[in-house]
């Protein structure tokens, strides 16, 4: 048997690893090539029904083609029909009324009797054909003989026309009108194809069949198919990577081969980033590729073989580390186990050295010593180890010894492994005495400078508050309205001095415990506005961006100390600003769900971030260097303060800085909800008003849209609104999107302004503010609306001027329309300027004021403006009409 066993060596282990490494890889292969291979033959096979299914439909509707050209035609033009009836939906549009709605018609261009009995049976025919069908099918029939053309679909296109005033059916039209044109102008090609298309209101793709009918003595008729194939396409393939293209290198002329005989030529090319699977489509110039690019056949094939691979991934690795440790552990011979020995020995003596007490370790079956250190080979000769050993027994083995006038402690154990193997711990008593004198000394001298600083900033603030309250006192008594650049960084630098000065005091006053919160109920929305009021010169100055976003109630009432909590705010914030040069200082205000009863505060700056260890000073102040800029410098108890104030108001203070990112402040207060009698209020302060919101800044739309909301407010952005949809006010952050009744959001401003009559500038930090510029604005609109009802009585009644507004005015209204659908600016204008002159001399002083604002937003070419506007002024004039008709 020994002949036969393996030989347990480095090599063949090696080599035998090394085998089942490859055999791992080699299957991994085999699996990833087997199902690339497995893809290819699958999309092959499904290439192959799609392309049948293409021909047939393309068979089917040539000969659709042919009976509708042949046999419809002719039957409609020798039957007529008097019940037939159309409706004229706009000039050369007219719309088919039939009983039966699986199929809609318009008729496009002047057009006889003949051409919309012909539509009618058209329509019936495809009726018939499409009855069963679900997706979009369309077909486009130009009329040879009065150049009309015939739109028969399964859209709703009676719905369409009204409701994108054409846009959307008009240019379908006049592409396909221009398409068949130019094919009928061919004279080499009785037969068309386009590629694939997109309805991207249904996400159908579809490819259009044209065939053309030469007519002598009149121009050509062609008649198209869109024909959709999301029904001929699996699930599995996804419709944006098939492409139709023109295959003129290899037409297939056979259009009469069956069924039985079709052959469909699949090629597969590898082409760097794609992989093509070509179909080509017989009796047709055409060619059916499906593209998908290799990354994603990577991605597919590695996500299908993902538990096989991950299953030979550990067998590697596996692999991997039982050959390293095999040859590490097992395989080497230890002829190095001598040196690890005494290296391991002259590490246990190191360690025994080190130790501040006596280690004795001791064999008593042979006499000696195991570990000794030199404590213990001192005291070795003094005593007698197995009297310690019989005495430690009797007292839980401690015992105190005297050596040379020196108490010892002594501690013994017995060993686990070897019994007549015993341990002995020896400490100097009367060292640690000694000690723990020093250590209680240290303390009384740490005590002691706590008790001198106390008593130093004491004095700082007795000698030095006194002469600054005179100087500041001194400097603001100077005539303000010419102050020097000196005289206001002197104001500037005493008012810093003495908020240093306060902070000296209120710190010293929480180290002395003479400090407690005072609580008492605060409204927190009107504590953020003055504060953002606070900050907001220092702000300015430096060109930041300010957010406050306060995600709680405004009118939410706290219980707490207001004067720390804004104290603690604004000198963070201070902070903030200091190490910030350029960007925006964010802070979110919300409250835990499961702790209502908590202040969760964020303060985010997108400045440099702080100094190295800066963030010490939050354990001790002025312990390490602090940042500053151009206007001065932070104070290097800032963070011990606040940090100081939170633990007083039952929360912490947590601050996270990263280099050239920022800093944030975390900061959790304890402020409960103070409770209140509920009011119930049927309305609110916004009640019914409708606000549209046009703010590029996301974080500053969001805020806004909230506080809108909280006051009852209902808001609406460019992308939801619905183009006859109206709205009381406008709230912009762009200044060229103002118009009549509208505010202007900014940072910088000190509450609110009026830009104008109806327009103002507010700062949307400051709650209060916007909340009564909105109030001063809805009471302009009344007031507007009121002189509106007195203007809109009996000029526009009396005699001779009501049949003046209804010749002029609706015609020029159309021509609003059509001009700004055309973009012809120059004669936009004109029209707006002659329908103001028409409501000024009617005095009609609303209408006047919008063709000025029109007027204004044709001069910046802002189009959706120009389309809001115009829609007022087409509403305004309906509503007039509607008071002139009795």
């Amino acid at each position: 048997m020994l002949f036969y066993k393996f030989s347990f060596t480095s090599g063949n282990v090696t080599r035998f690893f090394v085998l089942v490494i490859l055999l791992l890889l080699m299957a991994s292969g085999f699996m990833v090539n087997s199902m690339v291979n497995t893809w290819l033959t699958t999309t092959r096979y499904a290439m192959t029904d799609i392309a049948r299914a293409i021909q047939k439909r393309i068979e089917t509707y040539r000969f659709a083609t042919w009976e509708i050209y042949e046999n419809q035609t002719a039957s409609a033009a020798n039957s007529t029909s008097d019940d037939l009836q159309e409706i004229r939906l706009r000039p050369d549009i007219y719309y088919l009324e039939k009983k039966r709605r699986k199929t809609e018609a318009l008729i496009f261009g002047s057009h006889d009797s003949n051409t919309l009995n012909m539509t009618q049976r058209m329509s019936n025919y495809l009726d018939t054909l499409w009855g069963a069908k679900n997706s979009i099918w369309s077909m486009y029939y130009l009329n040879g003989q009065d150049n009309s053309l015939i739109l028969i679909s399964t859209l709703p296109l009676k719905d369409m026309d009204g409701r994108y005033k054409e846009s959307a059916i008009n240019n379908l039209v006049d592409a396909r009108r221009a398409e068949m044109q130019q094919q009928a102008t061919a004279l080499d090609e009785r037969e068309g194809f386009s590629p694939l298309r997109h309805f991207s209101w249904q996400n159908d793709y579809y490819f259009t069949l044209r065939t053309i009918f030469n007519q002598p003595g009149h121009l050509a008729t062609v008649v198209a198919f869109d024909l959709p194939i999301n029904d001929l396409i699996p699930m599995n393939m996804p419709l944006e990577n098939f492409q139709l293209k023109q295959d003129d290198t290899a037409l297939n002329e056979g259009s009469d081969a069956g069924n039985d005989e079709f052959a469909s030529t699949i090629r597969i090319a590898f082409t760097n980033p794609n992989v093509e699977i070509t179909a080509s489509l017989p009796s047709t110039p055409l060619q059916l590729i499906y593209r998908v690019s290799l990354s994603s056949l990577i991605a597919d094939t590695l996500r299908n073989l993902f538990w096989p691979l991950v299953a030979d991934f550990i067998l590697l690795i596996l692999s991997l580390g039982g050959l390293f440790l095999l040859r590490k552990q097992s395989l080497r011979p230890s002829e190095n186990q001598s040196a690890e020995l005494d290296a391991l020995r002259i590490l246990n003596v190191e360690i025994a050295s080190s130790l501040p007490m006596g280690l004795l370790v001791y064999d008593f079956s042979s006499n000696r010593t195991i570990i000794s250190n030199k404590i213990a080979e001192h005291l070795l000769p003094h005593l007698n180890l197995q009297k310690i050993i019989n005495m430690s027994d009797q007292h839980q083995g401690v015992l105190q010894v005297t050596v040379n006038n020196e108490v010892y402690e002594i501690r013994h154990a017995h060993s686990l492994t070897a019994p007549k193997t015993q341990l002995f711990l020896m400490r100097n008593q009367d060292r640690e005495l000694l000690v723990n004198k020093k250590l209680k000394r240290a303390q009384h001298i740490l005590d002691k400078n706590h008790q001198t600083r106390q008593q130093l900033l004491r004095n700082y603030v007795h000698f030095l508050q006194k002469p600054l309250g005179l100087i500041i006192e001194k400097l603001r008594s100077i005539d303000p309205i010419h102050p020097e650049d000196t005289l206001s960084e002197a104001i500037e630098s005493s008012l810093a001095l003495s908020r240093l000065l306060d902070d000296i005091v209120l710190l010293n006053r929480l180290e002395t415990q003479d400090w407690a919160p005072y609580a008492a109920p605060f409204n927190l929305q009107r504590l953020l506005d003055a504060l953002t009021l606070e900050m907001l010169p220092s702000i300015s100055r430096k060109g930041l961006q300010l957010i406050v976003d306060n995600q709680l109630s405004s009118d939410e009432v706290r219980f707490a100390d207001a004067q720390a909590i804004h104290k603690v705010l604004a000198t963070l914030l201070h902070y903030a600003i200091i190490t910030t040069a350029c960007g925006k200082i964010s802070m979110g205000i919300k409250s835990p769900p499961e702790r209502p009863d908590l202040l969760a505060i964020q303060i985010i700056d997108t400045g440099s971030g702080l100094k190295i260890n800066e963030t010490d000073n939050a354990d001790f102040p002025f312990l390490s260097e602090t940042s500053a800029d151009r206007f001065g410098e932070a104070s290097g108890m800032a963070f011990f303060l606040c940090k100081q104030l939170c633990k007083q108001l039952g929360g912490n203070l947590d601050i996270h800085a990263r280099p050239e990112i920022g800093t944030r402040y975390n900061i959790l207060l304890q402020a409960p909800l103070e409770p209140q009698q509920k009011q119930e209020q049927e309305d609110k302060l916004l009640a019914g008003i409708t606000a549209l919101i046009e703010i590029a800044v996301e974080d500053i739309r969001k805020i806004v849209i909230r506080q809108l909301e909280n006051w009852g407010a209902i808001c609406l952005t460019p992308n939801e609104r619905l183009s006859s949809q109206s709205h009381d006010v406008l709230i912009t952050d762009d200044l060229t999107n103002l118009s009549p009744w509208s505010l202007l959001l900014a940072n910088d401003e000190p509450g609110f302004t009026a830009l104008g009559y109806g327009q103002f500038r507010v700062n949307f930090n400051v709650v209060g503010a916007m909340l009564d510029a909105l109030l001063q604005l809805i009471e302009q609109q009344l007031c507007a609306n009121q002189v509106m009802e007195k203007d809109e009585g009996s000029p526009l009644i009396a005699s001779g001027y009501f049949q003046l507004f209804v010749d002029t005015v609706p015609v020029d209204v159309k021509r609003l329309y059509n001009e700004a659908a055309e973009k012809d600016y120059s004669s936009l204008a004109q029209t707006a300027h002659r329908l103001k002159g028409v409501f000024a001399m009617l005095n009609l002083t609303p209408g006047r004021q919008l063709c000025e604002t029109l007027e204004q937003y044709i001069k910046v070419f802002n189009n959706p403006q120009i389309e809001n506007t115009t829609s007022q002024i087409d509403q305004y004039v309906n509503e007039l009409l509607q008071q002139g008709n009795p």
